[in-house]
């Protein structure tokens, strides 16, 4: 394996403006004001003691970048019988209770994709939180389409406080102060005040179901206002109850569900129909079901690797929140990734009954089971670059699918290799 500095080197691109000056992810807390950024960095750095992320979670800015903008017209292939084989052998016997889509990009000239079971529908859980992202990212861009500039300077400026949307979740955020070099962990409570970026890297970096209603609040705002955003915050209720139940849920579907056709997802294959958390429910109906398929996945990573989910500006941001989840888990945990640099998210639902013998839980439920996992993995390995889409959806009750998930990205990523160990 090469080293580190090798690994960067290999991955690094030209710099493409992103705002002010640009310098992030892990790097960006002066730019962005993320304060978790610092915190991670001084962590990296030997400057405070924690849990260092994996070797392949460390690149810089100039490394995270949108690797299809040449290939803007294209589209998933036909999926290729063979390589759908392969893939579906990495399922074994429980193959008619998985579905898998993986799009091999590591040779431009022969693009190649496996789907098994492509079109099958299940609730994704917090992977639905990329539709709550979008959301807000089309927002910005319909009110300053040519100013990316403002776009930042709204994600950066704004404060959001949190309210009854964001009520309640067990997930924990960590709040960090750079001035007292202090930290502490624990989930988000009502008067809870950080910067819409902040609650977005919440949303994405540790899947905060709290901060993924204030996103979609505030997503919802600026849908409404346009540039009359962000409104005081005493003002907010009124603005909202003013629509009424019915007005509310339809700035709910012009706000996440047009963007999502508006981009070429198709909202037969993913939607998401609520808010994440009961106070957001309680306030919003957002009229429909939650699912998505892996065909949806996969579409949804490459158009945006492709800079057309929104524009490239947009497709940058969200790429570069995906790269910067506080830990790798499920899938993107595999030990065989570590050196890889992963972009990922993933979601579960599990339900549980009392059943003789079996002890049931987190993630090995035995009425449903549902894991979802959708990752970019790029590694350079022995001069051959590797890139590719992966998105796994299952329902294997009784089984720990975190483990599941964990044992398929590594099996999914020896096949990427096998493929290329020979070019």
């Amino acid at each position: 394996m090469r080293s580190l500095l090798s690994a960067l080197l290999a991955l690094t691109l030209p710099i493409f403006p992103t705002g002010p000056a640009g310098a992030w992810p892990l790097d960006g807390y002066p730019d962005t004001g993320i304060r978790r950024l610092e915190y991670d960095r001084l962590v990296v750095a030997g400057e405070f003691q924690g849990t260092a992320p994996p070797v392949g979670a460390r690149l810089p800015t100039s490394a995270i970048d949108l690797r299809l903008t040449g290939l803007a017209d294209l589209d998933l292939p036909t999926p290729d019988p063979a390589f759908t084989d392969e893939i579906k052998g990495l399922l074994g016997v429980n193959a008619d209770v998985y579905a898998l889509a993986v799009l091999d990009l590591s040779d431009l000239d022969d693009i190649t994709y496996a789907e098994w079971r492509g079109d099958y529908h299940q609730n994704v859980g917090s992977v639905g939180k990329l539709v709550a992202v979008l959301g807000l990212l089309q927002a910005l861009a319909d009110t300053w389409p040519e100013d990316t500039g403002q776009r930042w300077e709204v994600m950066k400026q704004t404060p959001v406080i949190a309210d009854s949307f964001s009520q309640s979740d067990h997930h924990t955020v960590r709040f960090y102060d750079p001035d007292s070099r202090t930290t502490h962990r624990r989930s988000i409570a009502i008067d809870d005040e950080a910067s819409l970026f902040e609650y977005l890297d919440w949303t994405v970096s540790v899947s905060s179901n709290s901060a993924a209603a204030m996103v979609m609040r505030e997503a919802m705002l600026l849908r409404e206002l346009g540039q009359d955003y962000p409104p005081d915050n005493e003002a907010i209720p009124g603005i909202l109850d003013g629509l009424g139940s019915s007005g509310r849920t339809t700035l709910f579907q012009e706000t996440f569900w047009a963007p999502m056709a508006r981009n070429g997802i198709d909202l037969a294959d993913f939607r998401q129909g609520s808010f994440f958390t009961r106070g957001g429910k309680a306030r919003v109906n957002g009229g429909g079901d939650s699912y998505a398929t892996v065909r949806a996945l996969a579409l949804y990573a490459l158009r945006m690797e492709q800079g057309r989910l929104v524009d490239e500006w947009s497709s940058r941001q969200l790429k570069r929140l995906l790269y910067l989840t506080e830990r790798r888990i499920r899938y993107a945990s595999s030990p065989k990734l570590r050196d890889a640099a992963v972009w990922f998210k993933s979601g579960s639902l599990y339900g549980c009954k009392e059943e003789p013998g079996f002890d049931c839980g987190a993630y090995r439920g035995n009425v449903r089971n549902y894991m979802n996992s959708l990752a970019i993995v790029e590694q350079e390995v022995d001069g051959q670059r590797i890139h590719y889409i992966s998105a796994l959806i299952s329902n294997k009750l009784r089984e720990n699918a975190a483990v599941a998930h964990q044992n398929l990205g590594g099996a999914v990523h020896e096949l990427i290799l096998a493929r290329h160990a020979a070019n």
